[in-house]
């Protein structure tokens, strides 16, 4: 339990948190596979589980630059924990190999526990200023951008569950309200 004032704060704490134990569920399922299955082009948007996976870890990344450029100190998302490749594009395999990939969704995952724990809670009122991938100049409140980097991590793990369950693996339990 949060015991923090705030409640949008708080709820973006159990949100990391979430993200975390859903993300070691999917893939402590994933390592169920062989690699050939994980890669196998199952006809979803990025065409593999393992695309999917690095799809939802390249957003990741790009959101959290975005984050760090807002002149907030954040030392949670530091280094090298949010390099891409030059670039880089939705479709962009960051890791080719599993176990890279694997390691670094653990460790985005802590560091994003670790920034929305320590984080100021003016931040999320704070106008965020960016531009998009396509050039475009956006301007939001950075709670809209936390709402999205929640919410787009779990449409595409929903896609990953369901291409495990195609491939003959059972997740488990993912509901958000088993963690509470």
């Amino acid at each position: 339990m949060d015991n923090t004032a705030d409640p949008l704060l708080a709820n973006y704490r159990f949100l990391a948190r979430y993200n975390r134990w859903f993300n070691e569920r999917v893939y402590e399922a994933c390592g169920q596979l062989p690699e050939t299955e994980r890669r196998r082009d199952r006809g979803a948007f990025f065409r593999s589980i393992h695309g999917s996976l690095n799809h939802i870890l390249w957003a990741d990344r790009l959101w959290l630059r975005r984050f760090a450029s807002q002149g907030w100190e954040f030392p949670a998302l530091a280094g090298e924990l949010l390099q891409l490749p030059d670039g880089a594009v939705h479709e962009t395999v960051i890791h080719e190999d599993w176990l890279q990939l694997r390691a670094a969704r653990t460790a985005l995952d802590l560091a994003v526990e670790k920034w929305v724990v320590e984080m100021p809670p003016g931040f999320l009122l704070h106008t965020m200023r960016y531009a998009n991938t396509k050039g475009v100049q956006r301007e939001h409140p950075a709670w809209q951008a936390m709402t999205h980097l929640f919410n787009h991590q779990t449409h595409h793990r929903g896609q990953v569950t369901t291409l495990l369950s195609q491939a003959g693996v059972d997740v488990g339990v993912t509901d958000i309200i088993a963690l509470a």
